[in-house]
């Protein structure tokens, strides 16, 4: 996609959704989720971006507001899941309480935009770390590893994988515009025009609904998710056929930045915070496990 459309489509996200400076609420209603431990005592060497977000009291994090588990934005008005519970960590560790984090609605085409306009600090928002999105900016992680599956109708007995999709060349398969399941399931299409893209898996999921198409693509864990709020009326079909390694989006270059998410989630996996963030957000879904951190990639 052209740089200027990005840049449209980050105009009308924010047109539509708004820049919301929130106070995040917690990963969900069950009164046992605990906030982050805000490390009053931390201390950075002067000129990082970690001295400078410590200095201001706040931070700015982008996420989904679309996504069960990971990034929806609940009823309180503030996102929560995963992803969330994962920037709360990372601002903790800056001395930066829940009321310091502005949360910013980031659909996947717009992620590297907003990163590199400096409208937000980070991203954490389901971002598989690939090399191409690694020309523009920088990841810390992984700190999550899924993998794409299909969801379709539950009475759709047709579409069982997506090998089924080229050998059904009518179905219409769903997915984000400018995400990495949008270019992966390319491979198994009998032509480009069974893609239909949208800014939000949730305009996916209501066109699956309403039988404008057939199927839906995204990560597993976004997908149960999805099944988990639709009454019965979806189903996760096949086995996952790639690996998506979730990743911090960061300013490009920034490796004392990376380093310090990097450390500070590997803490949190060591003290239960990182199994207590899952647990109460994306772990509530029937089907997930609790997941092991990966070992980080090196900054650069």
């Amino acid at each position: 996609m052209k740089t200027d459309s990005l840049r449209a489509g980050k105009l009308a996200a924010v047109l539509v959704a708004g820049v919301l400076t929130l106070t995040a609420c917690g990963g969900g209603s069950d009164d046992d989720t605990e906030a982050a431990t805000v490390d009053s005592k931390a201390t950075f060497e002067a000129g990082t971006t970690m001295a400078t977000l410590q200095k201001a009291g706040k931070i700015t994090i982008g996420t989904k507001f679309d996504q069960p588990g990971f990034g929806l934005k609940g009823l309180s008005g503030a996102p929560e899941g995963f992803d969330v519970e994962i920037g709360k960590l990372i601002a903790a560790g800056l001395g930066i309480g829940e009321d310091g984090i502005s949360w910013v609605e980031t659909p996947s085409a717009v992620r590297e935009n907003v990163i590199e306009d400096g409208d937000v600090n980070l991203v954490a928002a389901t971002y598989t770390i690939n090399d191409e999105r690694k020309k523009r900016i920088s990841f810390a992680g992984p700190y999550y590893v899924a993998g794409q599956q299909l969801m379709v109708r539950s009475d759709n007995s047709a579409i069982t994988g997506p090998e089924s999709l080229k050998s059904n060349p009518d179905a219409k398969v769903c997915s984000a515009a400018g995400s990495t399941p949008a270019d992966n399931i390319g491979t198994y299409l009998a032509s480009p025009g069974q893609l239909v893209t949208f800014d939000l898996y949730s305009k996916c999921a209501d066109a699956l609904k309403n039988k404008q198409v057939d199927a839906v693509t995204t990560d597993n864990v976004i997908l149960l998710g999805l099944v988990g709020k639709s009454d019965g009326a979806f189903k996760v079909v096949g086995e996952p056929f790639t690996e998506e390694p979730y990743g911090i989006g960061i300013k490009k270059g920034d490796t004392a930045f990376c380093q310090y998410i990097v450390d500070t989630l590997k803490k949190a996996s060591e003290d239960g915070a990182y199994e207590k963030a899952w647990s109460s957000t994306a772990g509530e879904v029937e089907g997930s496990r609790v997941p092991t951190l990966p070992t980080a990639d090196a900054c650069s």
